[in-house]
């Protein structure tokens, strides 16, 4: 494991950016609703953790409903909440210009550059906006959505927190509204981001390794379940680790708790129903409105349109980056000209492909589609065991272990010659590409080495495919081997019309609605400590 030079923090920064937290600061409420959804999570309940919409008839809701209205009512004769649901509605009453800060400003790019050498893109076409004036908290009580707000604005800056922790890149939109409800200054220099290392261009040797960096001589231990890193062997005997920002134990299960906590909150579920349905039904009036403007945008750019434009297949795994078909042809070509290969051993006895077939009484020639049975559809939906089922071909785990695996009896040659099929169909349609993965399990420290030699060994390297390696949740057992922590992936770099296929006008109307719903959160919560100031 390489740790670079540039990621070394003094404990100082740690202690600024991760500041520990105790369980006599938490809330009695928020534990006992954090304890609510564990219990919930532990007797396989739905209850709060339901993903499903409630009928609009049902009799507990609309009590709720009612007892929200009486609610509403008193709240209206007392003068302090008046005072503040008048203030809410000054705030709320606003066209949607003045919802954005004078340093956001509706510029041609929804998103500015990361790097000053990004083209520039187009300038962005006048359009037709929906804006909503008058009571933003119709419907609620003036509690129920600062409460809301609060709990929204906490998950975010957890979120924040964490992305910093793992070096990885946080939308500045955001950072610049959260800094903003803490009434600080944002600036480029608090961007954490990850190293990336830059693809091979063309007619490089992807497998060479010049310009490696060099090994640091970092020593690993694994205590508790978590990994430590020693500068030096003296220090391993010592228990002297390298000092590197994290979150302690009660630090994690207190902001785990804050998270359950606001997804039991009545209140928040509430708002956040409410305001989806609402986000949803505004979409549908900007296309109503905007679609041909849209349209004509897009047919002003030259040669892009969508068989022209580059498409990513994201979050799919190797095992299942080819089709049904791809996969049946090539077990059937297989199986006819390989049919006396051993490519099988089970119970110390080496199997050919024909006595693999013939163990699962499966002739390859009357093989179909629906027979090979690989095809996820609604049937796995929330259904996991069933979706993990779809990699058996058959039903086989045999067939799996042949085609679908890189550490079998013939090391993984079956499963590189089906991704390098893939990898050629992507490449001859040219504005295709796919973004594989890889499991590492952490059941050995030999499984990183072991998945490189395939990856090089095979020459499975396509400039049409980006690979990233995942750790599946799997047993905690399985993870005390592991030597190291995830690939850090890429991202997008903007949005350019003439790139993505994608109008400027509704990359605007996206980047107008997130600065419009956090200013909304970050005005609730401010409006909230105002009086208490």
């Amino acid at each position: 494991m390489i740790l670079p030079e540039t990621k070394r923090l003094v404990f100082a920064e740690m202690r600024r950016q991760f500041p520990r937290q105790s369980m006599s600061d938490v809330d009695e409420r928020l534990r006992v609703l954090a304890e609510q959804v564990y219990v919930s999570a532990l007797k396989d309940q739905q209850g709060t953790m339901g993903l499903y919409t409630m009928h609009e008839d049902c009799p507990i809701e609309a009590h709720e409903d009612l007892q929200r209205a009486l609610q509403r009512d008193l709240e209206q004769q007392a003068d302090p909440f008046a005072k503040r649901k008048r203030d809410l509605i000054l705030r709320r009453s606003h066209t949607l210009s003045l919802h954005l800060p004078d340093w956001l400003g509706l510029g041609p790019r929804p998103v500015q550059p990361l790097t000053p050498e990004l083209p520039p893109s187009l300038n962005v076409p006048e359009f037709q906006r929906v804006t909503i004036s008058g009571d933003y908290c119709a419907g609620i009580t003036v509690d129920d959505y600062e409460q809301a707000a609060q709990s929204l604005l906490t998950a975010l800056l957890i979120r924040e927190k964490y992305s910093r922790l793992a070096y990885h890149r946080f939308p500045r939109t955001t950072a610049r509204f959260l800094q903003e409800s803490r009434d600080r200054p944002w600036s480029t220099d608090q961007e954490v981001l990850p190293e990336m290392t830059p693809c091979p261009g063309e007619g490089q040797d992807p497998y060479s390794t010049e310009g490696i960096p060099d090994d640091l001589g970092y020593l690993l231990k694994m205590r508790d379940g978590i990994i430590e890193v020693y500068d030096r062997p003296e220090d391993l005997e010592q228990s002297r680790p390298h000092l590197l920002p994290y979150p302690d134990l009660e630090t994690f299960a207190i902001d785990l708790s804050q998270v359950l906590a606001m997804i039991a909150d009545g209140p928040t579920k509430t708002y956040c129903h409410r305001r989806l349905n609402f986000l949803e039904s505004k979409f549908h009036l900007h296309e109503m409105l905007n679609e041909m403007a849209e349209l004509k945008e897009l047919k002003c750019v030259a040669h892009r349109d969508f068989y022209n434009v580059r498409k990513v297949d994201t979050h799919i795994h190797a095992a299942a980056c080819m089709n049904q078909k791809h996969l049946l042809k090539f077990i059937k070509a297989s199986s006819q000209t390989e049919a006396d290969r051993e490519v099988l051993e089970q119970d110390g006895k080496k199997l050919t492909l024909k006595q693999v077939f013939e163990k699962l009484h499966t002739d390859p020639y009357d093989l179909t589609v629906d027979s090979l049975d690989v095809h996820a559809g609604r049937q796995t939906f929330h259904r996991f065991d069933k979706f993990n089922s779809k990699y058996n071909p058959v039903g086989a785990s045999e067939l799996r272990e042949i085609y679908l695996k890189t550490d079998n009896c013939i090391n993984g040659e079956y499963f590189a010659r089906l991704i390098k099929e893939v990898a050629a169909e992507l490449e001859e349609s040219k504005y295709q590409y796919s973004e594989p993965r890889l499991s590492i399990y952490g059941r050995s420290p030999k499984e990183w080495h072991s998945l490189s030699l395939w990856f090089i060994q095979n020459k499975v390297y396509s400039p049409n495919m980006r690979w990233m390696i995942q750790i599946p949740l799997s047993k905690h057992s399985d993870h005390l081997q592991l030597p190291g922590a995830e690939l850090p992936p890429g991202w997008s770099r903007g949005n350019d019309i003439r790139k993505t296929n994608v109008a400027q006008i509704r990359m605007t109307y996206r980047y107008e609605t997130l600065c419009n719903e956090l200013s909304f959160l970050v005005g609730a919560v401010k409006s909230e400590a105002g009086p208490s100031q």
